[in-house]
């Protein structure tokens, strides 16, 4: 018993030497503010748009500055056709869409529309139009100042599938201002989506889609597809319904 006594003493006495005998590392730094800071490369520089002129970022590419339509024409490449009138161009209905000779892929679109004092119809038969993005997906343009219609088909809705989340029109006579900012799809090599489409827009200053998923092509019968695309055009729709056309004015984009 004794010499397990001992044996015990000498092993504790052992693991005691052994444990001041550690070696010590220094400590990690102290944190300071510039330790997560950095400062290369720069954001380049961009002069801001003038709304008092309706110019248009530095960057920007500029789809109607109120001159021409040059930037644009009908789906079939032919010379866009609608009217040019005093720094606006207004829908032509016997004349069909137009589109941007121009093709991109995620961007940030501002647009002005503006529907024409006294209009007449109902529901979707006034006001109708659209701005397609990528030539694929429908943000919906109608008159929805005190005009109800399925909501999945109002003004600023992600036509058939999102209803916006707000009513943000003014009424007729006076010009209506979109900024869409678009994030636009990656698909696997069978066709089928990586990731989605996305799209936010703003309507005189207030949010109707707020980084909304679009589900495929908005169809007027039926429900999305999935088509598979690379870079599009922006389309602006001639609609076929009887009311008066609508105009637009101040038309940019920024690819992102």
């Amino acid at each position: 018993m004794k010499r397990l006594f001992t044996l015990a003493i000498t092993i504790a006495v052992s693991c005691a030497a052994q444990a001041q005998e550690q070696k010590e590392y220094p400590k990690p730094e102290a944190m300071r503010p510039g330790m997560s800071e950095y400062w290369t490369p720069q954001p380049k520089v961009i002069t801001p748009g003038d709304i008092k002129t309706d110019t248009a970022p530095s960057d920007a590419v500029v789809l109607f500055d109120g001159k021409d339509l040059s930037a644009w024409m009908n789906p079939n490449g032919e010379k866009a056709e609608w009217t040019v009138k005093n720094g606006v161009m207004t829908v032509d209905k016997s004349k069909g869409d137009i589109v941007t000779r121009q093709k991109f892929g995620s961007f940030q679109l501002h647009l002005e529309w503006c529907v024409p004092t006294g209009i007449t119809g109902e529901s979707q038969a006034r006001g109708n139009s659209g701005v397609f993005l990528q030539d694929m997906y429908e943000v919906q343009i109608l008159d929805c100042f005190n005009n109800e219609t399925y909501v999945n088909g109002m003004t600023g809705s992600i036509y058939k599938q999102t209803p916006p989340l707000a009513n943000a029109m003014r009424k007729p006579g006076e010009w209506n201002v979109y900024d869409i900012i678009y994030t636009a799809p990656v698909f696997k090599e069978d066709g089928t989506y990586l990731y989605r489409p996305f799209v936010t827009v703003i309507q005189n200053g207030i949010v109707l889609q707020n980084h909304t998923e679009i589900q495929g092509t908005t169809e007027y019968i039926g429900f999305p597809r999935t088509v598979k695309h690379g870079e599009g055009p922006i389309r602006l729709q001639s609609h076929g319904d009887p009311s008066q056309p609508i105009s637009f004015r101040n038309i940019w984009i920024r690819p992102l």
